[in-house]
């Protein structure tokens, strides 16, 4: 008779915070003894359990920074053969690149929910238009050239 298993899911949870490592979000996970893996990455975590542990952990942990840490569904489970680069010969796994690509934008995303939720204007206020001063262009010039 075989063990009919639970209905697993995997998640990452993608860190952009100032306030949360990954390090603390998996302390967090440890503490709270839901019976799911996690993995840590250079991005944040992947976890993977049961359907409503992983849920319910996926919230606590973005319950520490709600606007600078996000979830993102995983098809794969951390280690499954099909996607681990020891089994597949080492470089980059499928859609590695695509990842970091996604990360390099959460800082953005991140300060635009800050001013959504400080009831800021997210779009910016136009101002009316005027002739720029050359001694003001040449500042912003050697402004951005002494980056």
């Amino acid at each position: 008779m075989t063990e009919i298993k639970q209905n697993e899911i995997t998640k990452y949870i993608v860190i952009s915070s100032d306030l949360v490592l990954p390090a603390d979000a998996a302390m967090k996970i440890y503490e709270s003894e839901f019976p799911v893996t996690v993995k840590e990455t250079c991005f944040g975590l992947i976890v993977t359990g049961p359907e409503e542990d992983v849920l319910a952990v996926v919230e606590k942990i973005q319950q520490m920074d709600k606007n600078h840490i996000f979830v993102k569904e995983r098809g794969f489970p951390a280690g499954d053969e099909r996607r681990c680069r020891a089994s597949r010969g080492g470089g980059p796994r499928p859609g590695f690149h695509f990842l970091r690509e996604e990360v390099k934008m959460l800082p953005a995303i991140g300060a635009a929910l800050d001013k959504l939720d400080a009831n800021e204007s997210v779009k910016e206020k136009h101002k009316e238009k005027s002739r720029l001063k050359v001694s003001d262009l040449e500042e912003i010039i050697e402004e951005e050239l002494a980056r």
